[in-house]
């Protein structure tokens, strides 16, 4: 069979072929592109049996080219495409194709050209405002860059334009309110300058806007009210400020409003109750203040309420859910008051809500019929009274929260009824009692079960059928009994903390045989034997804390059981062996407070304990109990990504506190070393599990204070560990600067949880110090004079490639 590769007797499967020669096809996607006879002698195109290609009744035009997710690159010839004048429409979307997007040619009525989700770069091309007949213009997904060419707003007949995710700049063309025909824009995720033009409000047939994620500034155009037709409005991550127009109660057919992750301030406009149709409003991360208006509750269409994270107040209007199907609530982190509305859930159709962080008090008694829930966070504000879920009646249930609050009763008995259950904590409700329900643990999804603080009584259920749980936290309660050998069933358990109960008998080897185990605190219990040596073969455990027990017999000699320092076993007469006092020799240590000192003094023959950081700090002795408090405390903070406080010594005029001696120097002496992008990965994901402990895992949380580069040590393995956690917080202890109600362990004040957002501020400049080797340091000041092109190539040619087996791995 002969098989012509380019000529094909007639000029469109001519260029075609050509097409097909200058482009990369590694998926074969256009292997039917070919001739397969000595030539046309049939009059009509070769192309029109090809795939991709449709031609007209009589196969004599080519009317239409789609090469849609066809897997072809390279870049995209445009002499080719000329030959093709009498295309209706064009797709290539979806592929990889690169290099400028060719404006030259010579399209007679193409209704459609559609280049989504390419590689293509350099600036819009401008000879697409030539095709009269253009309906639809996609451009979107690519690396498009410059400014939005001002012609683009003479099209005649342009009805669809989408250029978002590229990376255009300069100001949006007020040009573009010329487009009379427009009904869908899409042009966000750009870095433009300026404010959003109030020509905009001129595209009379507009149906569907979005700007989001484009650096815009400025006030919202009040000029947007014009857009009688428009249905859909995004306007969110951008800078925008002032309040939100009044007018927009004239767009009527608004189903979707989204100005979130803002500036705006102001409350929210009373004349929304003409929205009729709104079925999302989402105003959340803004500086919004003033009460939600009850007219808001009216409206019949409303679905997604998200007005979290501003600064509302009041109550929530009394008849929200009443009067719509509302499906999401989201507006924690505000300062409303008062009860939940009563008919929150008549709707039937509410599957999340989210009133956390607020000062909201009475019961959830409005929540007992609210079946289709799956999400519930409630934590932090002053509810009370009892839980009263039944359980039964909430099928889908996969996580709740009912944290912080004031609640009585105990746990529901019938919670293992909720199949679905992956999340529930009751934790800090100090007047909760009960007991734990029986069979909480054979939940077939359950992952986290945490109601630490409680004053829950009574045994541990037996750990049936908990294959799936990886974190219990019972810690300060009042639990006895021994803890259960049918914990061996729970091999996905990362986490146990039982501290502080009144828990018996023997540390089942069982426990210490769990393949998974992170952390495991049983301190301050009544348990009595030995440590189980099966915790010293653990390759995953991190922190064992025993402390402030009955516990005798030797610490089974394994690095991994020595790293936990001296805290982790103090408390235990009876208990010997490194790092406590030796077995055959033991020292008396009454004006030391930890044993750790000790290794110091006597210069142990271990190498795990030969060197060790001192730091020295004077006080004065009225400081001595409150600041000790909490260096113990910040000493049971174990975690692989944290310098270990090992122990501290004291008198009344001053205390020594004893760290891991790390050599290897900070990350601000090495922020300048070439890395590759797998090693910067690594040490950001280190830095932010560092971070997480202490935010997260430490109870109360731990702010670190100081987050800097400097405060960032690398271990033997080079892996990062945050330096001086907590110190800001007990110097100022020390100083007696810190007011009572701010002290940890007494309850989040403002001013602590100030601290845990600027470490989360300090580690994003740390990132950016990371990817940037440096040069963004002290605010990037080495960097602002030139173009961020050439930044962005320094920064790229400076950091190695990643190795080839650290490719596959990933």
């Amino acid at each position: 069979m002969l098989v012509a590769v380019v000529l094909a007797a007639d000029p469109y499967s001519d260029a075609l072929l050509s097409l097909k020669s200058d482009i990369i096809d590694d998926s074969k996607s256009l292997d039917d592109w070919k001739v397969v006879s000595e030539g046309n002698i049939s009059g009509k195109i070769l192309a029109c049996s090809w795939s991709g290609v449709e031609c007209n009744e009589n196969s004599t035009i080519v009317t239409s080219l789609n090469l849609c997710m066809k897997n072809l690159a390279g870049k995209l010839p445009g002499k080719q495409l000329g030959v093709l004048t009498q295309l209706v429409g064009l797709n290539i979307s979806q592929n990889s194709f690169s290099g400028e997007l060719p404006g030259n040619n010579r399209y007679e009525k193409p209704g459609s050209f559609d280049a989504l989700s390419n590689s293509f770069s350099g600036p819009l091309p401008v000879e697409v405002t030539e095709l009269e007949s253009l309906k639809v213009l996609n451009l979107a997904g690519s690396y498009f860059d410059g400014p939005i060419p001002s012609s683009y707003g003479s099209f005649k007949r342009l009805e669809y334009l989408h250029l978002a995710g590229n990376s255009l700049t300069g100001k949006i063309p007020p040009e573009l309110g010329n487009l009379k025909t427009m009904t869908h824009m899409e042009i966000g995720y750009n870095f433009y300058e300026g404010n959003i033009p109030w020509q905009l409000s001129n595209m009379s047939e507009l149906q569907y806007l979005d700007i989001a994620g484009s650096n815009l500034s400025g006030s919202i155009p009040r000029e947007l009210s014009n857009l009688t037709k428009l249905e859909s409005l995004f306007l969110f991550r951008n800078r925008l400020t002032g309040p939100i127009p009044w007018e927009f109660s004239r767009i009527v057919p608004l189903t979707d409003l989204d100005l979130s992750d803002n500036l705006i301030s102001g409350p929210i406009p009373e004349s929304f109750a003409e929205l009729k149709n709104l079925r999302l409003l989402s105003l959340m991360f803004n500086e919004m203040n003033g009460t939600v208006p009850e007219s808001l509750a009216e409206l019949p269409s409303m679905e997604t309420l998200f007005i979290w994270n501003n600064f509302f107040t009041g109550t929530l209007p009394k008849s929200l859910g009443i009067n719509s199907k509302l499906r999401w609530l989201d507006v924690s982190n505000n300062s409303f008051i008062g009860s939940i509305p009563p008919g929150i859930c008549t709707g039937g159709k509410l599957f999340k809500l989210m009133l956390f962080s607020n000062n909201f008090t009475g019961n959830l008694s409005p929540l007992s019929n609210c079946s289709s829930l799956v999400r519930i966070r409630v934590e932090d504000n002053s509810f009370s009274g009892e839980i009263p879920l039944k359980f039964s009646d909430f099928p889908d249930i996969t996580y709740i929260d009912l944290s912080k609050n004031r609640f009585t009763g105990g746990i529901p008995w019938d919670i293992s009824r909720a199949l679905k259950l992956q999340y529930f904590s009751v934790a800090n409700n100090p007047e909760l009692g009960g007991t734990i329900p029986e069979n909480i643990w054979s939940l077939p999804f359950l992952q986290n079960f945490s109601a630490s603080y409680c004053n829950i009584s009574g045994n541990l259920p037996p750990f049936r059928s908990c294959k799936s749980i990886v974190v219990v936290q019972l810690r300060m309660n009042n639990i006895s009994g021994s803890i259960p050998e049918s914990i061996s069933d729970c091999h996905s358990l990362e986490m146990i903390n039982l501290g502080s109960n009144h828990l018996t008998d023997n540390i089942p080897k069982e426990l210490a045989s769990l393949p998974s185990l992170v952390f495991v605190d049983l301190s301050h219990n009544d348990l009595v034997g030995s440590i189980p040596v099966e915790f010293g073969k653990s390759s995953s455990l991190v922190l064992l804390n025993v402390s402030y027990n009955d516990i005798s017999g030797t610490i089974p000699s394994k690095k991994v059981l020595r790293s936990m320092g001296r805290t982790a076993y103090i408390g235990n007469p009876e208990l010997c062996g490194k790092p406590l006092k030796s077995c055959s020799n033991p020292i008396n240590g009454k004006k030391l407070r930890t044993a750790t000192i000790f290794r110091c003094i006597l210069q142990s023959s271990a190498a795990y304990w030969d060197n060790c950081a001192v730091k020295k700090l004077e006080w004065e002795p009225k400081r001595v109990k409150v600041a000790s408090e909490f260096i113990t405390q910040l000493g049971s903070a174990r975690h692989m990504n944290l310098i270990r406080l090992l122990g501290f010594c004291y008198n009344k005029q001053m205390t020594y506190l004893l760290y891991d001696y790390l050599p290897n120097g900070n990350l601000a002496e090495k922020l300048r070393m070439q890395r590759d992008w797998g090693m910067k990965c690594r040490i950001m994901i280190g830095i932010a599990k560092g971070i997480c402990f202490l935010h997260h895992d430490c109870n109360p949380a731990i702010p670190h204070g100081n987050l800097k580069s400097s405060n960032v040590i690398f271990d033997d393995n080079s892996e990062p560990r945050l330096a001086n956690f907590g110190f800001k917080h007990l110097m100022q202890l020390i100083k007696g600067t810190t007011p009572a109600s701010s002290r940890l362990g007494t309850g989040e004040s403002n001013d602590i949880k100030e601290e845990l957002y600027k470490d989360i501020y300090n580690f994003g400049e740390i990132i950016l110090e990371i990817l940037s080797n440096g040069k963004l340091m002290n605010g990037g000041a080495s960097i602002h004079i030139k173009p961020k092109d050439a930044v962005l190539r320094e920064i790229y040619h400076e950091t190695k490639p990643n190795p080839p087996i650290h490719c596959k791995k990933k």
